[in-house]
């Protein structure tokens, strides 16, 4: 092909031909550059559908993350649900004053002094920030979504980190006050093994009875059927926004 331009060229000049010859040259130089312009433009392309494979690739992950949090915020919020109620039940009945009467209640409430936290997923969001694809969603839903989910996780860490902390100390000071030997085993041992022991039933009625009424006790209790609510409150809005993030990339995706 450039041995034929270039034989056209020389036919131009050998025939004295000037002027056709630089209107030849420049539609030459024309052409050239049209060229070079549909090759970058091609080159552009490929890149960018590589970008944008790059991109449903994190966007995947992020999915996926989010489908895995949507569980657990599921599960963290029957067992956050079933001890606040519990909680607020001995909540009443300490203010009804009927405690004696609500002994398994009070055993089960218990349930309030255990660790609860939510795990976030956040590996693939993690990685799509620290990539050189996160530029492609600026200033889109997706990317506010992303944000607002993410505080959201920070807000719930604080308020479980606060909640568990304070559980844990009050905790720790109510073993430093009773042997909590006689109220674990009235709470966990079967009454047919009770029987055979040594210490009466009365016994471990009393030290389990003291152990519910210490304020230590009644603090957490009644901390949990309030905060509780608060918790599960946040999990189901992060599960909405968990939601909308999943829809906005089964968007991107399907383009």
């Amino acid at each position: 092909m450039i041995k034929f331009f270039r034989k056209i060229r020389q036919n131009l000049l050998s025939e004295g031909k000037t002027g056709k010859y630089f209107k030849y040259a420049i539609g030459e130089i024309f052409l050239v550059v049209i060229g070079i312009l549909i090759a970058l433009q091609i080159n552009n392309w490929n890149e960018s559908r590589k970008a944008d494979i790059a991109l449903k690739e994190y966007l995947v992950k992020i999915k996926s993350n989010t489908l895995e949090d949507i569980i657990e915020l599921d599960s963290l919020t029957i067992g956050r649900r079933q001890i606040a109620e519990l909680c607020k039940q001995a909540r009443t009945s300490i203010l009804d004053k009927t405690e004696d009467e609500n002994t398994l209640l009070f055993m089960s409430s218990g349930w309030a002094f255990i660790d609860l936290y939510f795990c976030p997923s956040t590996g693939g969001y993690e990685a799509l920030k620290n990539s050189n694809y996160y530029g492609k969603i600026n200033n889109t839903a997706l990317d506010s979504l992303l944000t607002r989910y993410h505080t959201i996780i920070g807000e719930i860490e604080l308020n479980e980190k606060s909640y568990n902390e304070y559980a844990e100390s009050q905790e720790a000071y109510l073993s430093t006050q009773f042997d909590r030997s006689l109220v674990l085993a009235y709470a966990f041992v079967p009454p047919d093994s009770l029987y055979t022991k040594a210490t009466s039933q009365t016994e471990y009625f009393t030290d389990f009875k003291n152990y519910t009424s210490f304020p230590a006790f009644r603090n957490v209790i009644s901390l949990a059927a309030w905060q509780f609510d608060t918790m599960i409150h946040r999990y189901s809005e992060l599960k909405d926004v968990g939601l909308s993030i999943i829809q906005e990339i089964d968007k991107i995706i399907e383009d």
